[in-house]
């Protein structure tokens, strides 16, 4: 089946769903608003539009090959706890419905920044426990069990994580392994986050701009190895894309050209300026090196803002002055600029080997993975990472 990426009607939130040419699913974010699991309310079920779409094992629970939490704000963590198993599997509450994570990508130094800031909400709290039993589990057994895999995006301070170089993905390094195995359809190059060294003032500069992973996720579709290179970095802002490009502008087509980008923390300003919008209207500045960092569109390269409808007003995120930013960047390549904004249903595209297509009418989960199931976890023989 052809590679997808689909995008969740979650309002000013992250919830973006990816699958691979060889059919591993792999979810970034989750934001289920308390409105969405009301029945007589109007806003989209997207746990039931998820569900519909995920493979079932052999004792028919819901899973994703794996999820990354790009970093533990409410917005893009909301609903982890309701809808999703965080327990050995041989403990999944029965009839619960919950999604398995057969693996997490976590990074751990991103919750460390974001609990210098704020404090954590619980389904974050929750994340960062489940997370840490699946290392510990590891540093116990010396491999990751079914069900129980974690990889680390990115180095922890004070050599914290330089006994897991097995499940470890440090900055710059590329990943092709999905659940623990290899897929062929798939590679990601981790971006962020960046380290700071030794300087307290980049590693304070790197936590108040929203520190979050980034990555560049390349997935093939039949004999093309790059037909979609989608670009995602949560809710990182002008000083991290600053970075990456004083770290990549010397090769920036093939660190940072993408043909998909996610508009960065729900098309915000704050990705692309310094200045307020609020405050300084059309005399805000843009970065120029933020903007070269998320201006390297591929031909046909669209970007998608998760977030509410975008109005000509002072909001911000969704920010219209990022708009116009995001849409000129696209001037030249024939790109498209879309806002999921007030949509019922999901925002997918197919991923063909000439670019991405739009679905026009959402597919359910039976026609779209038919014949696409797990063996049974509960009981399974542990499988070590590799």
């Amino acid at each position: 089946m052809a590679a997808k990426v689909t995008f969740f009607p979650v309002g000013n939130g992250d919830m973006t769903l990816f699958k691979t040419d060889r059919d591993k699913f792999v979810l970034i974010d989750i934001h289920v608003r308390k409105a969405a699991d009301d029945p007589d309310d109007e806003t989209p079920d997207v746990i039931a539009q998820l569900k519909e779409r995920l493979p079932r094992d052999a004792h028919d629970h819901p899973y994703v090959h794996a999820m990354m939490l790009s970093h533990p704000d409410k917005d893009h963590c909301s609903g982890l706890e309701t809808h999703f198993h965080l327990e050995p599997i041989d403990e999944y509450p029965k009839g619960s419905g919950k999604i398995i994570i057969r693996e997490m990508w976590s990074s751990p130094i991103v919750f460390r920044r974001a609990s210098k800031e704020h404090t954590l909400c619980p389904d974050a709290k929750a994340w960062a426990a489940e997370a840490r039993r699946r290392v510990k589990l590891f540093r116990e057994l010396g491999y990751c069990a079914e069900g129980d895999r974690v990889l680390i995006m990115g180095e922890d301070v004070d050599g914290k994580t330089d006994d897991l170089t097995a499940i470890l993905v440090k900055v710059d390094q590329n990943w092709t392994r999905i659940d623990g195995q290899e897929d062929g359809s798939f590679s990601a190059e981790l971006l962020a986050p960046l380290p700071a060294g030794d300087d307290d003032d980049e590693e304070e500069t790197l936590t108040k701009n929203n520190s979050s992973i980034i990555s560049l996720i390349q997935v093939s579709n039949g004999n093309v190895a790059d037909a979609c290179r989608f670009l995602t970095g949560g809710d990182a802002e002008v000083a991290i894309w600053e970075r990456l490009w004083d770290r990549h502008s010397d090769n920036a087509e093939q660190r940072l050209g993408y043909d998909l980008l996610q508009a960065p923390h729900h098309c915000s300003w704050h990705s692309l300026s310094w200045d307020s919008w609020s405050g300084m209207g059309n005399d805000a500045k843009v970065s120029d090196d933020a903007r070269s960092a998320l201006g390297q569109p591929r031909d046909g390269a669209k970007i998608v803002a998760s977030s509410k409808p975008i109005k000509d007003d002072e909001a911000d995120p969704p920010c219209v002055r990022a708009e116009r930013e995001y849409k000129d960047i696209l001037t030249g390549v024939g790109g498209e600029f879309v806002c999921v904004g007030d949509r019922k249903d999901p925002l997918e595209y197919e991923v063909k080997p000439g670019g991405l297509e739009l679905v026009k009418k959402t597919e359910t989960a039976r026609a779209a993975i038919i014949g696409v199931t797990a063996p049974a976890l509960i009981g399974a023989r542990p499988v070590g990472h590799g």
